[in-house]
């Protein structure tokens, strides 16, 4: 029995996506080799998805450490406190981004969460002293509604959105094997 045009039309975004999500600069004719298309079906694939926001944007990953930076992430327990609108505001406006960038940290995640902790903030940083500025940063824009707020120094990224580090084999450096 014949796929329905909905399925089909699925079946044809996931495929485009999954070459985006093996390497973003891959140009449309690659994309389209790869998945037996016309280019000009992958450009309409691709803007259908941006359209619709199921493709947010196109990152390029970069090791921090060759550039002296050092990668963080902070777990965010929250009070039982309902959020005031001015603190939604704060969120929503970015207001720590701001505080961040001034500091000269460069957020590169941030997501709220379910389970032990509520948010996760993942940045980058000089070293630990400027990311504890961005603790007690988090601590005077959200006074009263932080419980727990725990600072993690990232040694080793092995594998970053979906990408393996191509230097994973210093790996063996940071552990005992």
């Amino acid at each position: 029995m014949p796929k329905s045009s909905k399925q089909q039309i699925e079946e044809d975004e996931h495929k485009v996506i999954d070459e985006l999500s093996r390497n973003a600069n891959k140009s449309i004719n690659e994309i389209a080799k790869k998945c037996n298309f016309s280019r000009q079906k992958v450009w309409r694939i691709i803007k259908r998805l941006e359209k619709k926001n199921i493709i947010w944007g196109y990152v390029t990953l970069v090791d921090e450490s060759k550039k002296g930076m050092k990668n963080y992430m902070i777990l965010i327990k929250r009070t039982n406190q309902p959020l005031d609108q001015q603190i939604l505001k704060n969120i929503t406006g970015r207001k720590l981004g701001q505080n961040a960038k001034k500091i000269g940290i460069t957020i590169e995640s941030s997501f709220y969460v379910n389970g032990a902790y509520d948010w996760v903030i993942c940045f980058s940083a000089e070293n630990i002293k400027q990311a504890k500025k961005l603790c007690e940063s988090l601590n005077r824009l959200y006074e009263g509604y932080i419980q727990d707020l725990q600072l993690i120094e990232i040694m080793f990224p092995i594998k970053r959105c979906g990408i393996v580090n191509p230097e994973v084999d210093k790996l063996a450096e940071y552990v005992d094997i």
